[in-house]
């Protein structure tokens, strides 16, 4: 450690505060209204009365949520108020900066160690009292500023960094989807109109062998679920699978090769994805339609981008959106649905090509872009490291 530190336990240089007795008429700050990473308030000033459940802070306080999935949120609050119980106001002591604290929880070992202390299966905890008794390094004051300071100048320009290259992604991933637009937005000569039940073998949807997700084996017969299904392809995710005879019960939505696979209910509705070869033989739930194309009339890579175009999309959402109690897309409405495309499927497949080729140049321009963000996540990481082992100043 450096020359001039100490290595205190968290709790001999801050307090645990958990009081009830605060004001009426306080800003209430929930878990949910800490902004993850950047630890900044993103709630309302509207004055709400104290409730017996939470817990008053003031701007002596640094504000840490112990509870996932808001797990490691921390808040350096300017205002009084009152918190929920699953967040714990620490009073620092006139040893420790507030700033210097808020550095020190959001720091990767600091976060790795608090993990470790987690318990409960459904919303884990982190262990209060094991926390306090985390050593901290606690440098001058002096020091302290000084690291803050930088950090804060550091993080600024990392953060702008960051700003401008989601903004280059965004634009990246804009431009495969207006180019999308523009093929199946515009009445091209040659184009025909038919309902998918007119050029379908195979519309339909299965359902949850008994017991849910208790029934599910560790290995065996790909089930397709919604979570799977994904405009830009398959994710084998929290992929389910189900035995012989689960998946007999279930024969009449095998999934074959060259199917399309469409999100019908919940908030990924009109979704939609190629079957993938690798996970066949598979079977899909009831959230998961299979959409079958009758040979030489559609290529499925164009039936796919048709349906994930923005024009498309917005009718199978409006569709959706007309369930009496939850988004839903019955197989009727997928009959019925109209599609455009050429009646030349080779017109077709030079189509998908050049969609290909969009899609692929604007994938490695976000990719590229994506490892800068990563870069720069890392290279925050490495600051805080240094910062914590004296070797920043």
């Amino acid at each position: 450690m450096k020359e001039g530190w100490e290595l205190k336990k968290l709790g001999e240089v801050c307090q645990f505060d958990k009081l009830k007795n605060g004001k009426d008429n306080l800003p209430y700050v929930g878990l949910e209204h800490i902004e993850s990473n950047t630890g900044k308030f993103i709630g309302t000033m509207d004055s709400v009365q104290v409730k017996s459940s939470t817990f008053y802070f003031n701007d002596k306080h640094l504000l840490y949520g112990r509870l996932r999935p808001y797990l490691n949120k921390v808040l350096i609050p300017n205002f009084e108020g009152h918190c929920s119980t699953e967040i714990f106001p620490i009073k620092v002591s006139d040893v420790i900066l507030r700033e210097f604290l808020f550095l020190w929880f959001t720091s990767e070992k600091t976060v790795e160690m608090i993990n470790s202390t987690c318990t409960g299966a459904r919303m884990p905890r982190a262990n209060m009292k094991e926390v306090i008794n985390f050593q901290i390094p606690i440098p001058p004051l002096s020091e302290q500023k000084q690291i803050v300071a930088i950090l804060d100048k550091t993080f600024e320009a990392i953060d702008q960094a960051k700003a401008n290259i989601e903004k280059n992604i965004e634009n990246a991933k804009e431009l495969f989807q207006s180019k999308l637009n523009e093929i199946f937005s515009q009445n091209c000569e040659g184009w025909e109109e038919h309902r998918l039940k007119d050029i379908t073998t195979k519309i339909g949807s299965g359902a949850t062998p008994k017991g849910g997700q208790t029934s599910y084996k560790e290995s065996g017969i790909s089930l397709i679920r919604s979570m799977n299904v994904h405009d830009a392809g398959f994710v084998n995710d929290k992929l389910a699978f189900i035995d012989k005879s689960q998946a007999e019960k279930l024969n009449y939505v095998t999934i074959k090769e060259n199917d399309v696979l469409l999100n019908i209910t919940g908030a990924s509705v009109a979704r939609c994805c190629i079957a993938p070869k690798a996970y066949l033989p598979a079977r899909v739930n009831q959230h998961v339609s299979i959409i079958r194309l009758m040979e030489g009339i559609m290529d499925k890579n164009f039936l796919h981008y048709s349906l994930i175009s923005q024009e498309n999309k917005k009718r199978l959402l409006g569709i959706g959106e007309q369930g009496s109690t939850r988004q839903a897309i019955t197989k009727a409405q997928i009959e019925n649905f109209v599609v455009k495309f050429p009646s030349n499927i080779n017109e077709q497949i030079r189509i998908v090509e050049r969609l290909n080729f969009v899609r692929k140049d604007s994938s490695l321009v976000v990719e590229n872009y994506q490892k800068k963000l990563n870069n720069l996540e890392e290279l925050k990481k490495s600051l805080l490291q240094k910062a914590f082992a004296g070797e920043l100043t």
